[in-house]
């Protein structure tokens, strides 16, 4: 990837084709466009705007394991002795 400068820490590109992959794998589409020392670059993301704002990410599923656990049995002695 040629990456011409990053603004904002978002990484200008010389090329729409990686502006838009950049985009794609951080969850947005277009790309939009600024001028750096008379050179046009290419951003991913529509506007500035969607492409600085915070993204959510989608949380990595985990494995969990559950281990059954027993239920307390109650066992009740009917009757009374007569003592």
């Amino acid at each position: 990837m040629s990456v011409i400068t990053t603004i904002n820490g978002i990484p200008l590109f010389s090329t729409r084709r990686e502006a838009l992959a950049w985009a794609a794998a951080n969850g947005l589409s277009g790309y939009h466009t600024h001028v750096y020392q008379n050179k046009t670059g290419y951003m991913g993301g529509a506007t500035h705007s969607q492409a600085t704002s915070p993204r959510t990410t989608t949380p990595t599923p985990t494995q969990t394991t559950t281990t059954p656990t027993s239920t307390p049995s109650t066992s009740s002695s009917g009757g009374g002795g007569g003592y």
